[in-house]
């Protein structure tokens, strides 16, 4: 268990002055390295607290929450105790209720973090757990990266000082320490994937190969170096990144299937997205980008959109449905949902100079023109004459179909008269002669 010590160094896992927040389930394998980072926690300038979280999932979780409060008195450990609906959090979003358990264990960490009560938090996986994990990765299709298992820190925040230790390391130190542990029954239901792989899948292979554990971590340290080394020359210099959007070109899927297919899972970490990604997801990215036409879409997990937009594809974390607009014409503000605030002020004519501005006469809207979203069958005549179908309009300006039902326009009937942040009518031209107009500006919403 010492080797914790180097390999926290090694990775940078701990900072002088930091909380470190234990994720402390009553299990062997947590109880040891609560029990490990509170000995050294002088050695590492650092305050140890645990988190206890009852997923809400078996009877007895009452009496293991009981157990870690009880162990962390003795200790000296301060404890924060969560309870979470795993089985309603599943049945709501459609889950697995392993998935469920972990969406919301997570959650409570990153409020944790957030809320500058601890200032990351370790979990106690180990070799075992990677090789498990690793294997589950495979099985799903993954590519590099899921071969890569689990990383010694991730965003930051998650840290695994045991990750070099093996099973049987951990139980020695148990021993040796008097370490007091409770057993989780689920541990054994093999209804659970990765209780499965554990009991079934990883005890066969074992019998056969003894060393496979080790072999298994040490192939996922090579891939680590070869994938490390490839990333070190990824060019994201033509990719426009805004928050919760990427925009890729569609030129990289020229390239190796090694280079863009990093390129993907980079730029969905970018976007919040960091796990259950597999090859079928690249493949399926990789067609809409070369051979599908303007506009197509394919959803990826996590309500992740992928839109065809000329010499892009799109990535996008955030599908919000088409709300209500429905208001009428007047100098004010307002909010459209997954496109910015509109601003229409009173503006004289000699100002008219800002270039992200539109500027109309008011006076010729027709008095029962109002705000709302774009409709089958609109019509707008261009700025300077002719006129077209909007959706028409909206393609020659090359707007993305992402944004087109978002974007809110000023209508009578069919006639649109203002597209907000995009042009004007001709219908609503601003005569040589008037002193004062409608500014319109369209500020970007920030997430």
């Amino acid at each position: 268990m010492e080797k914790i010590l180097d390999f926290i160094k090694k990775h940078k896992l701990i900072n002088a002055g930091e909380v470190i927040g234990v994720g402390v389930s009553g299990g062997i394998d947590s109880m040891s390295l609560l029990h490990f980072l509170n000995e050294h926690k002088e050695k590492l300038d650092i305050e140890v607290v645990a988190i206890h979280i009852n997923h809400g999932i078996r009877e007895e979780s009452d009496d293991e929450a009981y157990f870690v409060l009880q162990k962390c008195r003795e200790m000296g450990v301060r404890v924060y105790k969560f309870t979470i609906d795993a089985p309603k959090l599943a049945r709501d979003k459609k889950l697995s209720i392993e998935t469920a358990a972990r969406e919301g264990r997570y959650g409570v960490f990153e409020t944790l973090v957030r809320k500058d009560i601890v200032d990351k938090v370790a979990l106690a996986h180990h070799q075992s757990d990677q090789a498990e994990t690793i294997l589950m990765h495979l099985f799903r299709g993954c590519g590099v990266s899921g071969a890569r298992g689990m990383e010694p820190v991730r965003d930051k925040i998650y840290i695994r000082p045991m990750l070099p230790v093996s099973k049987n390391e951990i139980e020695e130190y148990s021993a040796i320490n008097n370490i007091e542990y409770v057993e989780d029954s689920s541990n054994a239901d093999i209804a659970y994937t990765r209780n499965y792989l554990r009991n079934v899948v990883m005890k066969d292979i074992l019998k056969k190969w003894p060393n496979a554990i080790e072999a298994i971590n040490n192939f996922a340290l090579a891939v680590c170096e070869d994938d490390d080394y490839i990333k070190k020359d990824l060019d994201f210099n033509s990719f426009l990144i805004d928050d919760k959007l990427v925009q890729m070109p569609c030129s990289c899927f020229y390239q190796s299937s090694a280079i863009y297919s990093r390129i993907i899972f980079k730029v969905l970490s970018l976007i919040g997205v960091k796990q259950d990604i597999e090859r079928k997801h690249i493949d399926m990215i990789r067609d809409l980008a070369l051979n599908m036409e303007n506009g197509k879409k394919v959803r990826l997990p996590f309500d992740v959109t992928v839109c065809k937009e000329y010499d892009f594809v799109t990535f996008e974390n955030i599908y919000v449905e088409k709300p209500e607009l429905n208001r009428s014409f007047k100098l004010e503000e307002f909010e459209a949902t997954n496109y910015g605030k509109v601003v229409a002020k009173r503006c004289r004519t000699d100002k008219m100079n800002e270039p992200d501005a539109l500027y109309f006469d008011s006076k010729k809207l027709p008095k029962t023109a109002k705000w709302r979203y774009r409709e089958d069958g609109d019509i707008f005549q261009k700025f300077g004459g002719g006129t077209k179908k909007l959706k028409s309009f909206l393609i020659d300006r090359k707007v993305p179909s992402r944004i087109r039902d978002f974007i809110p326009v000023l209508a009578d009937g069919n006639e649109v008269f203002v597209i907000a942040g995009v042009e004007i009518s001709e219908k609503v031209r601003v005569d040589d002669g008037a002193t004062t107009c409608v500014k319109l500006k369209v500020e970007k919403l920030k997430k």
